[in-house]
């Protein structure tokens, strides 16, 4: 899905809002989202997910095409953890698949409880 079809989504189904208005509130979005990120703290979106920026150090590596060791520079990445509930939503129609053998602890934590509860 590309920005623009995330502003044409967001003008067709809440309405009330001009195409540039719903643009400005997604470029809006999106800047906050960096403007975050860039002061290194977490972003949690309840029901979705995290997104973390990470420092990684300096490593040694190797050139694939010659084998020769390199340093591989130091750098900040993005990493995504999605929530249980985006989890579930996405392997719905594999619910029982996934469940399947994996005893009443792993059903409770896969239905969103807690694998003590099970245990009750």
């Amino acid at each position: 899905m590309t920005k623009a079809e995330i502003v044409q989504a967001l003008y067709s189904k809440i309405g009330g809002f001009s195409r540039r208005e719903s643009a400005e509130l997604v470029d809006l979005v999106f800047e906050m989202m960096k403007e975050t990120l860039g002061k290194a703290e977490k972003i949690k979106v309840s029901g979705f997910g995290n997104f973390v920026l990470r420092d990684k150090r300096q490593r040694p590596g190797r050139n694939p095409q010659t084998g020769q060791p390199i340093k591989i520079s130091e750098r900040r990445v993005l990493t995504f953890k999605a929530s249980q509930i985006l989890k579930l939503a996405l392997n719905e129609g594999a619910g029982a698949v996934v469940t399947a053998g994996v005893g009443a602890a792993g059903a409770a934590m896969a239905a969103g409880g807690s694998a003590t509860a099970a245990k009750d």
